[in-house]
């Protein structure tokens, strides 16, 4: 009698043990953050144009065939450089509550804001230096979710404003002046070591730092009676 033809089995697909799995996902974000350093390095001195990507392939000791597996492109790489930094940078702002004591949350964000100055001013110039060039590829990320951002924050302020918890001040211009206070700390770095002798690495100029900076603002916030 004929026999009926066994069906072929399906081909197991390969079990990947936990820890191995674990492990390669370890390695490839270890790998994609030493390439976003390299790049944010070389960005924020170079700038897109005058950066190349032989450059920071050799700054991230990876090949350049290497590095296009995680991005496309140089501009998908300058590209991911400002989300990663405005990610970080936006996180103090986003906690903003209309239930926080207005004094607190603004004493905390100032304090926030320098300490990014401090330790990664590079990435705060970075982003200077998108927006003075006007934005070319971050404009849509500032039109939209950075503006739909502060706006929603601008509502804080404004019911800590008409609970008369702070003076009568535009919102918007309260975070515009508290960006400039506490990113000229990185952008013009240089200029303030020069007039000073001193950095914000130093702890004790750090502290005064926050402390002048909270009292301007915070006095200059205050609700009048």
């Amino acid at each position: 009698m004929p026999t009926t033809p066994t069906k072929p089995r399906p081909a197991r697909k390969a079990v990947v043990p936990a820890a191995e799995g674990t492990r390669r996902h370890r390695q490839i974000a270890d790998k994609r953050a030493a390439i976003l350093g390299a790049a944010l390095g070389l960005f924020s001195r170079f700038g897109l144009h005058g950066t190349t990507i032989d450059q920071v392939a050799a700054a991230a000791d990876v090949s350049k065939t290497n590095l296009f597996y995680y991005f496309a492109n140089k501009e998908a790489l300058y590209v991911a450089v400002l989300r990663d930094l405005l990610d970080v940078w936006l996180e103090p702002l986003r906690a903003f509550a209309a239930d926080q004591d207005p004094h607190e949350a603004l004493a905390g964000y100032i304090r926030s804001k320098l300490a990014f100055s401090r330790d990664r001013p590079e990435a705060s110039r970075l982003f200077c230096l998108e927006v003075i060039q006007g934005a070319p590829l971050l404009r849509d990320e500032l039109a939209n979710a950075l503006r739909a951002l502060v706006d929603e924050k601008a509502g804080v302020i404004r019911t800590w404003v008409d609970g008369g918890r702070l003076a009568p001040v535009d919102p918007h211009h309260l975070v515009f002046a508290l960006w400039a206070v506490t990113q000229h700390y990185a952008d013009f770095a240089t200029q303030v070591e020069l007039l000073t002798g001193r950095t914000l690495a130093d702890p004790d100029f750090f502290e005064e730092t926050v402390a002048n900076v909270q009292r301007i603002v915070l006095q200059g916030a205050e609700p009048r009676a």
